[in-house]
């Protein structure tokens, strides 16, 4: 796992990483054990992801660009992701923001249950779709040096 230098750095020059852990046990609820959770399932997923911290204490997964933030919010933890309107979702986890053209979010409650094979999947899928985006973005001789690795 990574870090990247852009990252708000806390509490002592703290990573991104230990201020996640730190507001999982800050909360110390149903809400800190469903952001372990899903950060644990996306680890799973993007085995290489980048933990940042951004936007005063919000939690952001990335690789190659967000996959998604992990907002806690009193009655639900928020999965936003930042090019969901772009991603295919069969199993229908989408179920917030939907009137958007770029993101589309998971609305997470107590006592709701996470389809963690679909949400792996579809961390994988924004994965896919930032890679595809950077490479498209990258000049004809850098895509080409891409596609030979």
């Amino acid at each position: 796992m990574t870090s990247r230098g852009g990252s708000k750095q806390g509490q002592g020059g703290a990573s991104p990483s230990r201020l996640i852990d730190a507001r999982i046990k800050e909360l110390g609820d149903w809400r800190g054990e469903t952001l372990a959770r899903v950060r644990s399932l996306i680890k799973e997923a993007c085995p290489d992801v980048a933990e940042e911290w951004k936007w005063r204490g919000v939690p952001v997964w990335e690789h190659a660009g967000i996959i998604c933030t992990g907002e806690t919010y009193k009655a639900v933890v928020k999965l936003t992701f930042a090019n969901g309107a772009s991603l295919a979702d069969p199993s229908g986890l989408f179920n917030s923001s939907l009137e958007g053209n770029m993101r589309r979010a998971i609305d997470i409650h107590e006592e709701d249950k996470i389809n963690e094979r679909a949400l792996k999947n579809l961390v994988r899928a924004a994965v896919e779709y930032n890679q595809t985006k950077k490479n498209k973005k990258a000049p004809a001789g850098a895509r080409a040096k891409v596609r030979k690795k």
